[in-house]
């Protein structure tokens, strides 16, 4: 046989090989083929399998590292609680030591984004590199919802108490850490009897980063229907009172001769009452309503009578405090009767 042909024939096959090796190590083993693993496991909604990549894995001594909460919360990190992640594509591969910079394009939740990636190797797989994040892709929602102790993430429904580090003691206005995937879109809304909101949307996309996000619920139509019948019963049982000045009630009259019957009170104008969110609780803002007033009057001076029928307006105000159990408690207020 000629040896030339033979030595091509090697060449050929060498060739080959090569270009075999550099096909495998694009698609199977480089980094970039490591972070589309990744993001392949994020868009099939496989957050389990996704916290088993390594490097994805945190622990409080990075997050701490980091300048980020270290009681950040996993809730999360599953599946039910991951949005469409789509078009995922890398549009760039650089090294910078032993750091590769990994940088890619997607569509999260149907918004554009993207994200750059860490990863470094993390030994061989026989002759073939293997990889790990350099830093997680994992971020942090430091999230406050006003308004509400329960909230929903992506459809997810969590209560504070639950995924706070303080538990049944947590603040209702303190802001709540909690672990997220990049890239990933984040919506938050309430949904509650008493409080909703139509959400607010983040795009986690930078790893190891904090991102502070603050919703305010508004009150529900039914919450502030439950808030004027309160006040409606308030006031109903002040004018039962038959004296001049019912006790704890916002309004009253002040008569300086002798009233000769016990006075009669009606509301002829009840206070129209409006909510409004005061941190993590709720206010009734200064209202007006207008009570009437029934008595006898005998003078002192000369023991004449004279019957008293007045409208006497006043001003009434509240604070609402949502109760641990969920239960509202409404305390009805006023300045001094004008």
């Amino acid at each position: 046989m000629d040896l030339t042909l033979i030595a091509v024939a090697v060449v050929v096959v060498a060739a080959a090989g090569v270009v075999g090796y550099r096909s495998a190590y694009q698609s199977l083993y480089s980094p970039s083929a490591f972070v589309v693993n990744y993001l392949d496991l994020l868009a099939g909604g496989r957050a389990a399998d996704a916290l088993q990549v390594p490097g994805v894995g945190i622990d409080s001594s990075d997050l701490e590292a980091a300048g980020v909460d270290v009681a950040a919360s996993d809730a999360l990190l599953r599946s039910t609680a991951l949005a469409p992640l789509t078009d995922a594509r890398v549009v760039n591969e650089e090294s910078d030591g032993a750091v590769t910079r990994v940088s890619v394009e997607y569509q999260a939740g149907g918004h554009p984004g993207t994200t750059v990636f860490e990863v470094e190797q993390d030994g061989w797989i026989g002759f073939l590199p293997s990889w790990r994040f350099a830093k997680t892709p994992l971020a942090v929602v430091d999230l406050t919802v006003l308004g509400a102790m329960q909230f929903s993430v992506n459809g997810f429904t969590m209560d504070k108490r639950q995924v706070s580090a303080a538990g049944v003691d947590a603040d209702p206005a303190a802001p709540v850490p909690l672990l997220v995937f990049t890239p990933g879109l984040y919506s938050i809304s309430v949904d509650t009897s008493i409080a909703a909101t139509p959400g607010v949307a983040v795009l986690a996309d930078s790893p190891l980063t904090q991102l502070p996000i603050e919703v305010q619920a508004q009150p529900t139509e039914s919450f502030v229907q439950v808030v004027q019948e309160k006040v409606d019963g308030f006031l109903t049982q002040c004018a039962q009172q038959q004296v001049l000045q019912p006790t704890s009630c916002p309004f009253g009259r002040f008569v300086q001769n002798r009233i000769d019957e016990p006075p009669t009170w009606s509301i002829v104008k009840m206070p129209q009452v409006t909510v409004l969110p005061s941190g993590a609780n709720w206010i009734i803002p200064n209202t007006e309503g207008t009570a009437h007033i029934e008595v006898d009057v005998t003078m002192i001076a000369d023991d004449t009578k004279e019957h008293l029928s007045e409208d006497v307006p006043f001003v009434i105000n509240g604070t609402i405090t949502i109760l641990p159990d969920g239960r509202a408690s409404i305390v009805v207020t006023g300045p001094d009767t004008r």
